[in-house]
């Protein structure tokens, strides 16, 4: 009985054996068959000069393409086996068909998977302006993106002057100068973004050339910022037509091209404390409209890359569609390979940042303003609103523990809950978690409120608590902005240029010292919470 009962131990043993020998197999037979194919949805530009792009992927299983009717474009390659592919994409040169022209390549794999990758060629519209390219050189431009993130403490907006129409002093503020870039480095602001205008600065507008003086004054302000060592950001300040189809697009893009290639030309020199940003606050609402923008700044990052030198290492902002965090989520969630459109392609890796602005609620920090009027401005969308916030303000701010008002006269004026601290807590995290973990730092190009205690005539503690309610929002959005990777740039406010219809009347000065201080108390907070930035002196 002994030996049966040894022997049947044995026989259980042996089947238990061999069972999980079935299992190993089995999850190795699994292992290898599950469907494989690296390649992402994605969107690329041939130049209108002609050029080569490059897919690179990895597949498990044998792929092809169809290319019937291509004509401009060529492939190297159109199908293969199992393993690592490189496919050169070659574009015809000179597109002069009067348009420009796309393809989709449908990429099949036989484990069943599929890629789209859309390949467009921009039509020659105005004339090249790249025309002084150099080697690259890397020469003081070591740093990726997110270095320069970390580096950047606080920045601020040179607001409605050099975007203003006509001139400089179009919108009612001086020229700026050396000191105000003095002014702003004294008080530890080390970046500033300077929006710029080029349209009413065009010496031939059916070339799109642009005045050499307006690039020369460019570079005076950039210079102004490089000598007191910050970071300084200048942009194309307006939406160059995502909502344009055919051939108006065609031109706007065309345009947009030729812009950048002066700006590049004209900025190369400067090392990696100028940065270059595409566009600014376009139309861009759905996925149709995104796709438009991102192949605005896909020319935008091929005509900088283009002029070689410094700019082939110069770290890029591109901003999200309507400049908005949450359409960034939507639409550009780079975690989601199928999702359309998708982010542009660099040939310099972890040197772009990704622009939103943050005017949330609207209510609050669009409608309102210095008009000193009792009545409020309130829109068909909504009414204007004073108060926001319901948590305990910084200690230099005062002791309001909520920015709630009790008076009945104005309960219908407090900011809901879900679009205050909350709501901020949540959305920067999920920005950092999808674009700051990933590699692409987040660049909150604008963000205030408006003044709203003009309304409160006559209510001084409802009138102290809309005020103290501003200073309260702009130190707690660049406390939750540093907490998740992201660099706050404050449109409007703290420091004053006193001008008379654009003519000094002064040198600029800290106008509001108590939300400087507070902000300083929430951008520290902030780079605590991340574990890493430069603080705020």
């Amino acid at each position: 009985m002994k030996m049966m009962i040894k022997k049947i131990g044995t026989a259980y043993k042996i089947a238990g054996i061999f069972i999980a020998l079935l299992a190993v197999v089995s999850c190795k037979k699994n292992t290898i068959n599950a469907p494989q194919l690296t390649q992402a949805n994605v969107t690329d530009t041939i130049p209108a000069g002609g050029g080569t792009k490059m897919l690179t992927f990895t597949s498990n299983a044998a792929w092809s393409i169809d290319t019937t009717g291509f004509g401009w474009l060529k492939l190297s390659q159109t199908s293969g086996g199992s393993g690592n592919a490189v496919i050169t994409l070659t574009g015809n040169a000179n597109n002069k068909s009067g348009a420009s022209r796309s393809l989709q390549l449908i990429l099949n794999a036989t484990n069943g998977q599929t890629r789209n990758i859309n390949v467009w060629q921009d039509v020659i519209i105005f004339p090249s302006y790249n025309t002084s390219a150099i080697a690259a050189d890397a020469t003081g431009m070591s740093s990726t993106a997110s270095q320069i993130a970390a580096n950047i403490t606080y920045g601020w907006n040179f607001w409605d002057t050099m975007e203003a129409p006509g001139s400089e002093t179009g919108w009612g503020n001086p020229p700026i100068t050396q000191q105000m870039f003095d002014l702003l480095k004294a008080n530890g602001v080390n970046a500033v973004r300077v929006p710029i205008e080029y349209a009413d600065h065009l010496i031939n507008a059916a070339t799109a050339q642009i005045d050499p003086a307006w690039l020369a004054r460019i570079q005076q302000v950039v210079q102004y910022g490089v000598n007191d060592g910050m970071y300084v950001t200048i942009n194309i300040h307006y939406d160059p037509g995502t909502t344009l189809t055919g051939a108006a697009q065609d031109t706007a893009n065309a345009r947009h091209k030729a812009y950048w290639e002066q700006i590049a030309t004209a900025m190369r020199g400067f090392d990696e404390h100028l940065m270059f940003a595409s566009c600014n606050e376009t139309s861009a609402v759905d996925p149709t409209s995104t796709a438009t923008l991102m192949r605005y700044h896909q020319s935008f990052i091929n005509a900088v890359r283009s002029t070689g030198g410094k700019n082939v290492y110069r770290t890029l902002v591109i901003q999200s569609p309507s400049a908005s965090i949450d359409a960034a989520n939507s639409l550009l969630n780079p975690a989601n390979v199928y999702k359309t459109p998708s982010l542009p392609t660099d040939i310099t890796h972890n040197r772009m940042m990704l622009e939103f602005h943050y005017y949330n609620p609207s209510q609050y920090c669009i409608l309102g303003g210095n008009d000193n009027t009792a009545t409020p401005q309130d829109a068909s969308w909504g009414i204007e609103l004073y108060f926001w916030g319901n948590r305990m303000t910084y200690s230099v701010n005062g002791t309001y523990t909520n920015y709630h008002t009790t008076n009945p006269l104005f309960l219908t004026r407090n900011c809901v809950a879900s679009t205050e601290e909350d709501y901020a807590d949540s959305i920067f995290k999920t920005v950092k978690k999808r674009f700051a973990d990933k590699g692409i730092p987040l660049f909150m190009g604008e963000y205030a409120p408006s003044d709203h205690f003009a309304r409160l005539a006559g209510y001084q503690a409802d009138s102290l608590k809309s005020r103290a309610s501003e200073t309260h929002f702009i130190a707690y959005i660049a406390q939750q902005a540093k907490a998740n990777g992201v660099i706050p740039y404050l449109w409007a406010g703290i420091f004053n240029r006193p001008a008379n219809n654009g003519v000094p009347t002064g040198p600029a000065y800290v106008g509001d010292k108590v939300t400087l201080d507070s902000v300083k108390v929430g951008v520290n907070r902030g780079i605590a919470t991340y574990g890493s930035g430069t603080p705020f002196q």
